[in-house]
């Protein structure tokens, strides 16, 4: 079942005795993986860089598909936009759950895929109340537009205070973060003309509200508040200061 639904992939109620897979880890993999599982070696075309492989994790070049463990060998597993590659999305999803008693999948949501949408990316997703919908973009007639990928992706989350805050405060705007206990639902293909329509119309003010409910001036504030206090702690963090330096 679906737990809640992350912050990051850093917010993940991992424990230090845990042992953890990260499947599909490529050029980022998460620290707290133990093992990581990667399908492509030789090209980078579904990742923005060389396979990384930290210190004191095992790498594994295997399909994810079709992984090579045993039923919940794995207390945790993490899967960081990934999904929305693969072939096979039950095939790979039924994996994940056979190996993994608990875990997190991060994968662009239906915003995130349309301002920076790649040709690696087979599927494009969108979650509603509490179930994944998966939908084929090639089939969907999907139109790539002016790519902003780098503009939203890489230059914004560096240089503007503002962006960072609005990451922090609407944290599943341009992803889907979803932590989960044995499986979650999910559909692939939905025919429902309810479900299929946020695919396919003119996004409409009604839907702002329903994904992204208004809040109280008091919870607005409050929420910028901690997300610019989160952002100081990054920058101390990065910059490698310790308590009492």
């Amino acid at each position: 079942m679906k737990i809640r639904n992350p912050k990051s992939r850093f917010d993940i109620n991992v424990n230090k005795s845990h042992k953890v897979l990260d499947v599909g880890g490529g050029h980022n993999p998460h620290p707290r993986a133990n093992v990581v599982v990667d399908k492509f070696t030789d090209t980078n075309y579904h990742r923005s860089g060389d396979i990384k492989v930290l210190k004191n994790q095992k790498f594994i070049n295997a399909d994810g598909e079709h992984l090579p463990f045993a039923d919940k060998e794995f207390d945790y597993v993490i899967c960081c936009h990934v999904l929305e590659h693969v072939e096979d999305p039950k095939q790979f999803l039924s994996e994940l759950f056979r190996v993994g008693k608990r875990g997190y999948l991060e994968t662009p949501s239906l915003l995130g895929e349309n301002l920076f949408a790649r040709h690696s990316h087979k599927w494009i997703l969108h979650e509603y109340k509490d179930v994944l919908y998966l939908v084929d973009k090639v089939k969907m007639g999907f139109v790539y537009g002016y790519d902003m990928g780098e503009l939203i992706q890489d230059y914004l989350p560096k240089h503007s205070i503002g962006f960072k805050i609005t990451e922090r405060t609407h944290p599943n705007m341009f992803s889907i973060r979803i932590e989960w206990e044995d499986n979650f639902d999910y559909v692939i293909e939905p025919e429902d003309p309810e479900i299929r329509k946020y695919f396919t119309q003119k996004w409409k003010e009604e839907w702002g509200d329903e994904f992204f409910p208004p809040r109280s001036l008091r919870k607005e504030l409050s929420a910028s508040i901690s997300a610019f206090w989160d952002i100081i702690k990054s920058v101390i963090k990065s910059k490698g200061f310790k308590k009492g330096s």
